[in-house]
């Protein structure tokens, strides 16, 4: 969430910032944060006014009835009940404006960062890097979801949407034999790469309640888009993200204790599913995925360098998986609700011969932290809000399609790649 001085001192840049989102009408939303912010310092300064006349009438009042001053003391009573009912309205004022100013508040984007590209979609996102030889397929060559249904001997399809949909419904598949082996494997390689960049792994619950969705940004913005438990009013969670940040919420970090740098790996749910095409078939878009993810807090000044250092960590697991990939900086209108700056990596998948999303890597500078309260104290004893980060290392689904279109062989065999067979136990799918 945005600070209220911060937009104050800086109107101009707020509304850039926003204009860049592609918010509606900045300019307008802005100056009116801008006049709430004000009423509320206004009521806040009278009602300490007030209550300070009223703390002084009642000590007067004392010392009239000590002097025997009676009626001037009835008087005096007469004129702290008043000053008592006007400190009530301007309460009561006070926690309105407030209400609605922090109901503005939370409408607002995070700013895009200086260096966030203009645009509106995804056509306008930047290409970074492009790494790795797209592979040549043998003839025959299909897209994931049409090798599956031959794949597995007796397990086949390794990877069942039918029997998922009958269990569950869309996009909750079931994997079978080798492809349950090959989620497994992925996972424990995941982990045990983040743990050798000097990630510490936490197991954080899947269910969350609201106060966590709203600290990192999920909640009110993307209550649609996440299983919620009426009865017990808690949210499915839509990454790992939210819990392993919320460890952290109204925590003051120590100073010697930063950066913290966390791992998990979690199932993840999301209602987004459903859309119709070849770009949503099969493992494209579901609506329950493994991923495993990285989270960074730091100090503001070291939140760029751990943006770089996360983005060059998913480029490694990506090259050790030998699969082609590129690295998107994403454009203001294609970014996040939350994020300053996004990097998205897309896998080459040559069954579709199309780019798949499987990571975001993204600084959130101090919104998140700022809605979450997290803080510490720096050696001059002030306490300052930290900078949040965080990226997908990865997102399975789109993994496995690639790795099991990109590896297609003559014979109609998977070939699995050389840092996945110590994890699986195998080197082809058959």
């Amino acid at each position: 969430m945005l600070q209220t001085t911060f937009i104050r001192d800086n109107r101009e840049l707020t509304i850039a910032g926003l204009t860049k989102k592609h918010y509606k009408d900045p300019e307008t939303v802005v100056d009116r944060i801008i006049e709430l912010d004000r009423l509320r310092r206004e009521t806040q300064q009278e009602l300490d006014a007030v209550l300070a006349q009223s703390n002084a009438k009642a000590k007067e009042i004392g010392g009239l009835m000590k002097d025997g001053k009676k009626e001037e003391a009835e008087i005096a009573k007469g004129e702290t009940a008043a000053l008592k009912e006007r400190s009530k309205e301007l309460d009561e004022q006070h926690k309105s404006i407030e209400e609605e100013l922090q109901s503005e508040l939370v409408k607002l984007p995070n700013l895009p960062h200086e260096s966030v590209p203009e645009g509106r979609t995804a056509e306008d996102n930047v290409n970074e890097l492009e790494a790795g030889a797209k592979p040549v397929l043998p003839e025959g060559a299909q897209p994931h979801w049409e090798l599956i249904k031959k794949l597995g001997g007796k397990q086949a399809p390794i990877i069942d949407f039918e029997l998922g949909n009958k269990i569950t419904a869309a996009g909750f598949p079931v994997y079978k034999g080798k492809a349950a082996r090959l989620q497994r494997a992925m996972i424990a390689f995941f982990l045990d790469e983040a743990g050798k960049a000097g990630y510490n792994e936490v197991q954080v619950p899947i269910l969350i309640n609201a106060d966590s969705g709203f600290g990192t940004g999920q909640l009110p913005d993307k209550e649609g888009q996440m299983y919620h438990d009426a009865q017990d009013d808690l949210y499915l969670i839509p990454t790992a993200e939210v819990p392993v940040t919320n460890l952290y919420r109204d925590v003051i970090v120590a100073e010697n204790d930063l950066p913290v740098k966390n791992v998990a790996y979690t199932p993840c749910f999301r209602r987004e599913a459903g859309s119709w095409g070849a770009h949503v078939r099969g493992l494209n878009r579901l609506h329950q995925f493994d991923k495993i993810e990285i989270v960074q807090i730091c100090k503001p000044e070291d939140s760029y360098q751990a943006l770089t250092d996360m983005s060059n960590h998913v480029k490694g697991l990506l090259e050790k998986l030998e699969l082609p990939f590129r690295i998107l900086r994403l454009c203001g209108g294609d970014m996040g609700f939350t994020s300053a700056l996004t990097f998205d990596f897309e896998v080459w998948s040559a069954g579709q011969e199309r780019w798949l999303e499987c990571s975001s890597v993204s600084n959130f500078e101090t919104y998140q932290a700022n809605r979450l309260k997290l803080r510490y104290k720096s050696a001059d004893k002030k306490t300052q809000l930290l900078h949040t980060l965080n990226g997908s290392a990865l997102a399975l689904p789109r993994i496995v399609a690639a790795l099991l279109e990109n590896n297609q062989q003559a014979d109609g065999t998977i070939r699995v790649p050389a840092v996945l067979v110590p994890y699986c136990g195998f080197d082809t799918i058959e």
